[in-house]
């Protein structure tokens, strides 16, 4: 049996095969009325019609395709942002086709590649370094993309991310407030600009804090995981440092730390205060649940598929990034300073 066309659909509907192609898209059903779009939409039903995506991308070099690369699908942080990104895109035509590359260049070279064989209209890059050559690449051959929860090092990347900076800046006062003068940070990678900022931030706001900030004060991961917090903040323990309280690069990083505190007897708040970053799911139902910094991940990814909407409509318009609010949350593992500095 013959595959119907959307002349078919057209003819069945008494319509012209513009209106009945307007009527078939949801990013231009709009323009059709409603009687005429019941037609078309019975007549396509009636015939079994589906549209043959792959020739419109070859008449309209459009695929109406998204490709999103995010580091690490299993972190939390990332599953909201796609899902605002693709909520987005959805009522906008498109379709999310995501690619996990587990920070490694050559899985997102090769993700890239795949994506570009099928014609995807632009990208969504969450895996963002510092210094990543292919995304500048991309970027200098005018490739549409928007970055999103990181930044590059150059700053005329589109982005849409958190004030990382200011999160920091709220964190670290809520725990001066509170009483804490001894006050230590487990920093993520600093290859990325979470890292990197939040960390700066720190150390900057405990010298305007009058509280020292030396190297001494500061933990470095070699991931943002439990494993890694775990690992550095028992390097600080051991070099027994004196501390009522820990600021978490993230909420990953954070879990770790109760991990190591956990491991020496030491209990969180009583002993250590610990505040993390980025209010992941579930940090109120952790124990103790979690003091951190909210930053809206589905916001973040819903802004970032706008904006990369918005350069695909006209390519010619400068370039813009967004920087979102974070909001301080309070739970339980924050106290003010209980038993003294650890080590006793």
């Amino acid at each position: 049996m013959q595959r119907p066309t959307l002349k078919d659909v057209a003819e069945r509907a008494g319509v012209h095969v513009g209106t009945a192609s307007r009527a078939l898209s949801e990013s231009s059903r709009h323009l059709v009325s409603d009687t005429t779009l019941g037609k078309v939409l019975a007549a396509a039903q009636a015939l079994g019609y589906t549209h043959n995506v792959s020739a419109r991308t070859l008449r309209t070099e459009r695929s109406s395709a998204v490709g999103m690369l995010l580091p690490d699908l299993t972190n939390p942080i990332f599953p909201p942002m796609v899902r605002g990104a693709e909520d987005v895109l959805r009522d906008l035509g498109y379709s999310v086709w995501i690619a996990n590359t587990d920070g490694d260049a050559e899985r997102e070279s090769a993700a890239i590649e795949s994506f570009r064989q099928r014609s995807v209209d632009g990208y969504i890059f969450a895996t963002a370094r510092l210094d990543h050559p292919l995304i500048e690449e991309m970027y200098r051959t005018s490739t549409p993309l928007v970055l999103v929860n990181r930044r590059l090092a150059r700053t005329d990347v589109p982005a849409v991310t958190s004030d990382d900076a200011h999160g920091t800046v709220l964190a670290l006062t809520h725990l001066y407030e509170l009483g804490h003068r001894e006050i230590v940070y487990v920093a993520g990678p600093q290859e990325f600009s979470t890292g990197l900022h939040r960390k700066r931030a720190f150390v900057e706001s405990m010298k305007d804090l009058g509280l020292p900030a030396g190297p001494d004060r500061v933990a470095h991961c070699v991931a943002w995981s439990a494993e890694a917090g775990r690992y550095a903040l028992g390097e600080l323990l051991d070099a027994r440092r004196r501390f009522t309280a820990v600021l978490a690069g993230n909420d990953l990083i954070g879990l770790g730390c109760f991990d190591a505190l956990r491991d020496r007897g030491l209990s969180c708040p009583a002993d250590v205060s610990v505040v993390g970053f980025d209010d992941t799911p579930f940090m109120d139902r952790v124990a103790p649940p979690m003091t951190t910094i909210r930053i809206s991940q589905y916001e973040l990814g819903q802004e970032a598929a706008r904006l990369l909407v918005d350069i695909l409509n006209a390519p010619e318009r400068r370039n813009r990034s967004l920087i979102l609010a974070p909001v301080l949350v309070v739970r339980a593992s924050a106290a003010p300073p209980g038993r003294g500095s650890v080590p006793p």
